[in-house]
């Protein structure tokens, strides 16, 4: 998913899977949610933002810039998009430029979660220099890391990793390794990975990189994957490619933790990219959310959300002020649409 460099006007298993458990082994967890022999990480009850017990919806918002459909849809968690590095520096920053401590950010997490909300901070993105690219041990990765959850007071995290940084094989070592850090200090730090999809699933990068977070004993609530941005050969329905997708992510987290069908149901969150995608022929419509919403549901999805909160609305006739691929959707639609159509 894009960043905010310039902020719009606008395996085997040591992974909890929404609280799922599963054996160090690959032998798999009870139904039920417990732990079966788990070595490394062990089980959690945490459901990363579903209070409900049901499918939660948890949108991307930016951390720096209100949107009149934030609240649209009572989102139940916020993914506050994105820390990454000030340059070259392992420095956090909001989109890069704004402090981590900046007071408005403060002022604008305080309003988010004034409904009962959580803020899930999310690292890294499509653009933009992610901080382990750049910091240079584990320890100083964490602390960093660290610092823009205790600014946001939160005790979730998604890595939103994609592009060159899922194939940096150091940087995904040193990542696995300071998650592990903080949650050794954190034992109720929830974590998310959020990794792009196709069709078929994902692909070795992304399956690579779960492994690499299981080899240094990390605890995964979920992996959220973002159905969109398949490519120019895929130009059909794409609430369907949405839930080919899921399934066959499903199965590879099936198989590769030793999950039961539920929990590897529970251990998916499922992110669209609403209205206009990046890709030309893919157009992300307010009947394929619904179909999303409906999906998720009968599956028990964990979490289902959106790019993005500030997208969901119709562009005006003002094109200078207007871009689908950054602040409104390209499609026709009222104001919060989409995020209504993800709550059902």
């Amino acid at each position: 998913m894009r960043n905010f460099l310039k902020p719009a006007a606008g395996f085997v298993c040591a992974i909890t899977l929404a609280g799922t458990g599963c054996s160090s082994n690959g032998s798999g967890g009870t139904s039920d949610g417990t732990s079966s022999g788990t070595s490394g990480g062990g089980a959690s009850s945490d459901t990363s933002g579903d209070t409900s017990g049901g499918t939660a919806y948890a949108p991307y918002v930016s951390a720096t810039t209100a949107s009149g459909n934030d609240s649209a849809g009572s989102p139940s968690a916020y993914n506050l998009a994105f820390v990454i590095a000030d340059g070259g520096d392992c420095t956090p920053q909001w989109n890069g430029t704004t402090a981590i401590g900046d007071s408005a950010v403060a002022s604008r997490i305080a309003a988010l979660t004034a409904s009962g909300a959580s803020v899930r901070v999310s690292f890294g993105g499509a653009s933009g220099k992610e901080l382990a690219s750049v910091c240079d041990s584990a320890a100083e990765l964490a602390d960093a890391y660290g610092q823009a959850l205790d600014a946001a007071g939160a005790t979730e995290a998604d890595f939103d990793v994609e592009g060159e940084q899922l194939t940096d094989s150091a940087s995904v070592a040193l990542r696995s390794e300071a998650i592990a850090l903080l949650q050794e200090e954190r034992d109720d730090l929830a974590v998310t990975f959020t990794l792009p999809v196709m069709p078929s699933g994902l692909d070795d990068d992304g399956v690579a990189l779960l492994e690499s977070a299981n080899d240094h004993g990390v605890q995964v609530s979920t992996v959220n994957i973002m159905t969109m941005n398949y490519g120019s050969s895929y130009d059909e329905d794409m609430g369907d490619y949405a839930e080919t997708s899921a399934g066959a992510a499903h199965d590879q987290l099936e198989e590769v933790f030793g999950l039961s069908d539920a929990g590897a149901w529970k251990g998916l969150a499922l992110t669209s990219m609403l209205g206009v995608n990046d890709v030309d022929n893919e157009t992300f419509s307010l009947s394929d959310a619904a179909q999303v919403r409906a999906f998720a549901e009968g599956k028990g999805v964990a979490w289902v959300s959106m790019w993005s909160t500030f997208r969901d609305r119709p562009c005006g006739d003002d094109s200078s002020a207007d871009d689908a691929a950054t602040n409104c959707s390209g499609v026709a639609q009222t104001a919060g649409a989409f995020a209504k159509a993800f709550t059902g």
